[in-house]
């Protein structure tokens, strides 16, 4: 008696799959080289030339995270092509953080079923992230795993490394008097979608219905991609004057800046100083959220805090807008143990 064999791919998993997608994504990962990248895909390891990259004594800073729920509404609209984006600009936006610059990046994309088409316009999307930080993607795992992923269900994750020069980590030197530089988000980012999709909800609103704060569809105006601060923030910290920066991710910024106030001192910001974009009008409208609940769940409209020189605060201003931010005067460093706000939002 003979019993019929069973493949890999009978069971769910196709290994032809996986190469074609390997194949698709060489030119897009090869796109985002940069000196110090050594290899191509393909490798068991990613490899990586400090020297290369013009360091001499480099401190290494490592970063992870995901998207979080906006990925439902990426799978559930098929709209995948920048939730990539995303999945970079919340390691290297928090590299950039700590004074270092973004140097290579690994993903981890794991599905049910892998098709291949749209897992390349992910990874695709996650190499224009790396392209528009100056970081090489040069490696990653794709995990095809029948019955742990509902049907087009998939998740994320990302790794970005990072190098800094030995004695030139932030913070580092904020005192009282320092200025906080707010940039301009992009909308809600990476963080709050869970009380998005409720609100949504709430509002008996689908992903293809009207944005009520324009974009087009709700789906794609929520899809908007995580900001990628990276290059103007280098630009200012190599201008000098910059004692430490602050994404401003889940928590808000009631949670981020305190992370980057030494013992004694807190920020003092003027809620007043810029104006809450429609996204968050229409989220704390249709939630009745409190102006505390919005502060600590969402960005407000502001991405990224950079605490400054107060003597070089115009220039660093100025500079900034040169590389494209919008800018905002949002408060100052004072003495104090707890964030501290003044006026309020509109």
């Amino acid at each position: 008696m003979t019993k019929n064999g069973i493949t890999y791919a009978g069971a769910g998993v196709d290994i032809d799959a996986g190469n074609a997608l390997v194949e698709r994504i060489k030119p897009a990962a090869a796109s985002t080289a940069r000196a110090g990248a050594m290899a191509g895909l393909g490798g068991f390891g990613g490899l990586f030339d400090l020297k290369a990259a013009g360091y001499t004594d480099p401190v290494l800073v490592a970063a992870t995270d995901g998207v979080g729920t906006k990925l439902r509404i990426a799978i559930d609209t098929g709209h995948v092509d920048t939730i990539g984006v995303d999945l970079v600009a919340m390691c290297v936006n928090d590299l950039v953080c700590q004074g270092a610059e973004p140097l290579f990046f690994l993903d981890y994309f794991a599905t049910g079923k892998l098709e291949v088409d749209a897992a390349a316009r992910i990874v695709e999307g996650i190499a224009a992230g790396c392209r528009a930080s100056g970081c090489a993607l040069i490696g990653g795992e794709t995990a095809e795993m029948p019955g742990m992923y509902a049907a087009g269900d998939f998740d994320l994750a990302g790794f970005a490394v990072g190098a800094l020069e030995r004695g030139t980590a932030l913070p580092d030197g904020v005192q009282a008097g320092d200025i906080l530089l707010g940039l301009a988000s992009d909308g809600v980012h990476s963080n709050g979608y869970s009380l998005v999709r409720k609100v949504a909800e709430m509002a008996g609103l689908g992903w293809d219905d009207a944005s009520p704060f324009g974009g087009g569809p709700l789906g794609a105006a929520l899809l908007a991609p995580t900001r990628l601060y990276v290059k103007p923030a280098l630009a200012a910290i190599r201008a000098g004057g910059v004692h430490g920066l602050a994404h401003i991710t889940g928590g808000g910024l009631t949670e981020n800046l305190p992370r980057v106030m030494p013992d004694g001192l807190t920020a003092h910001v003027d809620l007043e100083s810029w104006s809450l974009p429609g996204v968050f009008r229409w989220l704390a409208g249709q939630g009745a959220l409190s102006e505390t609940e919005l502060l600590k769940t969402f960005n407000a409209g502001i991405g990224m805090v950079l605490v400054v020189a107060a003597d070089r605060a115009e220039a660093l201003a100025e500079l900034l807008r040169d590389q494209g931010e919008t800018v905002h005067r949002i408060g100052i460093v004072e003495a104090g143990g707890t964030i501290r706000y003044s006026g309020s939002i509109s």
